[in-house]
């Protein structure tokens, strides 16, 4: 059975881990959270040595067994970080993950991580199984409205924050149940305002910051046809000192929501799935309503190559590339020309 974050985070408090934990979901802040927190409670109990494996489209898949196999040089116990981007291990990986799983290595914990997850493809999946057998499935998924405002509630508190219920309100309707943008603002608040009490007409003046460029209004102008507009705000983010990988999460995000929405057998019904707000809910169907279901697939085949020359792989200009992808995104809108 898989297990939740609220029980996940119950079994750190012990003194034993798992041998093996799946982490995996769309709302990337939840899930790198959790995997903090597990690295960090490793930490704590001696897991002090870690070794980090990319599971990409090139991955050997034999290195997981080595890295089981190794011996620790520095410390008694370790963690391999495994990192599967697409959510899909492949028959390769399954196969690699359950052999893992059927003879976890002592004193090492593998944690595997995930921001790409459908419960449709994985859910049954022989190597997920394998990992529930042993240690511990985390699927995180978006939150409900009423979830995401005590969520919110939560994380002010933990920054300090002292908010009235209006002011988490006030907060909530304007990030629309993105907790990214949550966090993002979130921080902001403890920077200016402190531990003072805080009032949902003052959190309004601290937010409100309408010539600020930031990626969630970059997104919104890409998705809402206005390239031109889209790419003065990407240039902006460049100007601030704004790196591509801190971008690409919340845009990859958004385009596999879409790519998600866009394959389903009945919008309404996926659209209820994915807990949006009502007003987001009105802006996905009416960009959905502008592209073919196989222009989100492209778009994210463009992300992935951002993403993989961001991070010195492969020849190109990240920038130049990003800039490629946003208009790709207004294209079906905008009616631009097919870039080439």
């Amino acid at each position: 059975m898989a297990v939740s974050l609220a029980q996940f985070h119950k079994q750190l408090a012990g003194t034993e881990l798992k041998p093996v934990y799946l982490l995996a979901g769309e709302e990337h802040l939840l899930v790198l959270d959790a995997a903090d927190a597990l690295r960090a409670r490793a930490r704590e109990l001696g897991y002090t040595e870690r070794e980090i494996l990319d599971a990409d489209h090139y991955f050997d898949w034999d290195a997981l067994a080595r890295a089981g196999a190794s011996m620790s040089l520095f410390a008694s116990r370790r963690m391999i970080d495994l990192r599967l981007p697409t959510g899909k291990a492949g028959k390769e990986g399954g196969t690699a993950i359950a052999e893992f799983c059927a003879d976890p290595p002592p004193d090492t914990v593998l944690l595997i991580t995930s921001l790409q997850w459908s419960k449709k493809d994985n859910a049954g999946a022989a190597w997920v199984g394998a990992v529930e057998k042993v240690g511990q499935y985390v699927p995180v998924w978006p939150m409900h409205p009423d979830e995401f405002s005590a969520w919110l509630s939560q994380r002010m508190a933990g920054r300090g924050l002292n908010p009235d219920r209006a002011a988490v309100q006030a907060l909530a309707e304007r990030v629309e149940g993105n907790s990214l943008a949550a966090a993002q603002e979130i921080d902001k608040l403890a920077l200016l305002h402190g531990d003072a009490p805080l009032d949902a007409q003052t959190l309004e003046s601290l937010v409100a910051d309408s010539a600020r460029y930031d990626v969630f209004k970059l997104v919104d102008a890409a998705l809402g046809g206005d390239a031109a507009r889209a790419l003065r705000i990407l240039a902006g983010l460049r100007a601030e000192g704004d790196a591509i990988p801190a971008l690409m999460g919340i845009i990859l995000y958004q385009l596999q929501m879409l790519a998600r929405l866009a394959a389903a057998p009945n919008l309404t019904s996926a659209l209820r799935s994915e807990r949006l707000w009502e007003a987001r809910e009105k802006f996905f169907r009416k960009v959905l309503g502008g592209a073919s279901p196989g222009h989100w697939e492209d778009c994210l085949m463009q992300a992935a190559r951002v993403d993989r020359l961001s991070k010195g792989r492969g020849d190109g200009d990240a920038w130049i590339e990003l800039e490629r992808l946003v208009v790709t995104m207004a294209m079906p809108r905008a009616g631009f020309a097919k870039a080439s």
